[in-house]
């Protein structure tokens, strides 16, 4: 199997959705996604964010598909769920 744009883009990724607010105290709507940590997407509402998310999601892993990163798959081990306390003195 290829794993294009078309085969990320159809994962069932772990959104974090919050709400924060800006600079000028006005709140805003947020997505982040579990396995991809520097991703984030920011709009007025949470419908807005929902909406458009993935537009941004899209560019993202281009750019990581274009610079053959390792991209976190839902479900994948990795080192945030290790128990680092059990394994360091």
């Amino acid at each position: 199997m290829t794993k294009d744009i078309d085969y990320y883009m159809n994962l069932n990724w772990t959104l974090i959705e919050g709400e924060d607010l800006d600079f000028n105290g006005e709140p805003y709507h947020y997505i982040e996604i579990k396995e991809i940590p520097s991703f984030v997407f920011c709009a007025k509402t949470r419908e807005k964010a929902l909406e458009h998310y993935k537009h941004q999601l899209k560019l993202t892993l281009m750019i990581m598909l274009e610079d053959n990163e390792h991209i976190v798959e839902p479900g994948e081990e990795t080192e945030d769920n290790i128990d680092w306390e059990s394994i360091c003195p």
